[in-house]
């Protein structure tokens, strides 16, 4: 399984011509896509999402929440801000979904880097 962020997915409806969309398109024809929970919500909180997009997110796995997921997420995102390293709250709820699942995100987001070295998250794409 691969994860799929909100940024290449953005990408890639839109025929964004990259690495991230490559493998955003790859993991949907091979059925290795999934979601974090967060993403999900923020690409169906777009009013301007195109019906056929939002069902087809819909019916892709999604990344349990796992018991202690809240106090992980809490805990990496402090480890970020005492670095004084941007630790935008979805980004972390995303990174932590991933990493409680060891699953590699798929993203265009540079934010996500300090999540690789704070917490192990582990990226493609970009």
């Amino acid at each position: 399984m691969i994860a799929l962020d909100s940024s290449a997915l953005i990408g890639f409806f839109a025929g964004a011509p990259d690495r991230a969309s490559d493998l955003v398109d790859q993991s949907l024809a091979d059925r290795q896509a999934c979601l974090p929970p967060v993403v999900l919500t923020e690409m169906l909180s777009d009013p301007k999402l195109p019906r056929d997009v939002g069902e087809l997110l819909a019916q892709l796995p999604r990344l349990d929440v796992l018991d202690g997921y809240w106090e992980r997420a809490g805990a990496l995102r402090a480890k970020l801000l005492r670095l004084k390293r941007r630790a935008p709250l979805a980004d972390t709820l995303i990174a932590q979904s991933c990493i409680d699942h060891d699953v590699a995100l798929v993203t265009r987001d540079l934010d996500f880097r300090h999540l690789v070295r704070a917490g192990g998250l582990r990226l493609v794409g970009g």
